[in-house]
């Protein structure tokens, strides 16, 4: 018998990794043969190596598409291992690496001109993934605006929403995420890491930098509400699962995303933590967000109270509300709801 970790585990996430990119029959086979939680993340890196063999394979027969594609299932088992796994963080740390560098194989192979890049920021960097719609000259781009516990290694296939419409994407690991985070702490102000991104990326003759639009998702929905709301270079705004204001929701969090949290804010104790999530809050910064905005949201939510959602919609002037009743956090239970529609407003408002 499983216990209650992983128990949790499979009642909750099932919906986010498949629609992520995780085969279900994966997730059903490789959560089926875990118990403990200590287990998890060997569990998962295995079924990476698994996907990995098959890409390596398919790339020497010369099929590469069916290696990238199995390259993105790699890197988002390897992803899915380590995302709130804190008990060894060199483990945690590997396991990342492996993510990363799966997902540069993926992009290597079925997207050309996709592009690394790294931004300068507040004494360190920031890294992102930059890919353009093929045939485009001059796109419009759309920020991609990871979570807590999410990362640009997570969006391959809402990148791919997004490129089939025209628009190009930056997938971003802010601080406190991804690889950026082993420098860089969570910032409850995420203007300024978005104004970093906008100033290098407004500058290049292959994207638009007057057509510009964010996307994000979880704790993603907040830090991207919350750029909107100080930097007028964004011209629209997508916003899933974000909360209000992080604080009061802190002392209910399970232990793996409270440990995930603290990592990411670089603290030691819960006190610390707590003190940063009270600064993170919309309250005086929602009706400041002029954009035109939507928000999305799930009745069925586990981690925010939907009325965070109603909340912001009703305070942001130009907000719209899409919200679902039978949807879970992230509405990650049925993403063919709200990501191909808010791919074709982001294109319409850009």
């Amino acid at each position: 018998m499983a216990d209650a970790a992983v128990e949790s585990a499979i009642a909750n996430w099932g919906p986010r990794f498949t629609a992520q990119g995780v085969d279900p029959g994966d997730f059903s086979r490789v959560t089926a043969g875990i118990e403990r939680w200590e287990d998890w993340l060997d569990a998962w890196c295995a079924n990476g190596d698994l996907h990995a063999e098959l890409a390596t394979e398919a790339a020497g027969r010369g099929f590469d598409r069916t290696a990238g594609e199995s390259w993105v299932r790699a890197a988002v088992s390897y992803h899915f291992g380590k995302f709130v796994w804190m008990l060894d963080m060199d483990r945690h740390y590997a396991a990342a690496d492996k993510s990363i560098a799966a997902m540069s194989n993926a992009l290597r192979l079925l997207d050309p001109s996709s592009e690394r890049i790294e931004i300068p920021f507040d004494g360190g960097a920031m890294v992102g993934n930059l890919r353009r719609p093929a045939g485009v000259d001059r796109p419009p781009l759309v920020l991609l605006i990871a979570g807590l516990d999410s990362t640009k290694e997570e969006f391959f296939w809402v990148e791919e929403t997004l490129l089939a419409r025209g628009l190009a994407t930056f997938s971003l690991d802010g601080p406190g995420q991804g690889e950026t985070g082993r420098v860089l702490h969570i910032r409850p102000d995420f203007e300024a890491p978005t104004a970093a991104v906008l100033d290098l990326l407004s500058q290049r003759d292959d994207l638009d930098g007057d057509r510009v639009g964010l996307l994000g998702v979880s704790l993603g929905g907040y830090y991207g509400a919350r750029a909107a709301a100080f930097e007028p270079r964004i011209r629209a705004a997508v916003v899933c699962g974000g909360c209000y204001e992080y604080g009061p929701l802190m002392p209910t969090r399970a232990e793996h995303s409270l440990a995930t949290f603290m990592h990411g804010c670089g603290v030691s104790t819960k006190e610390e933590a707590f003190a940063v999530a009270d600064r993170m809050t919309l309250q005086g910064v929602a009706e400041q967000i002029r954009q035109p905005m939507i928000v999305v949201f799930g009745k069925r939510d586990r981690l925010v109270p939907w009325q965070h959602a109603e909340r912001v919609a009703s305070e942001a002037p130009n907000a719209e509300l899409w919200m679902f009743d039978e949807g879970n956090h992230v509405c990650m239970n049925m993403p063919y709801r709200w990501r191909p529609q808010a791919a074709d407003w982001l294109a319409d408002h850009l």
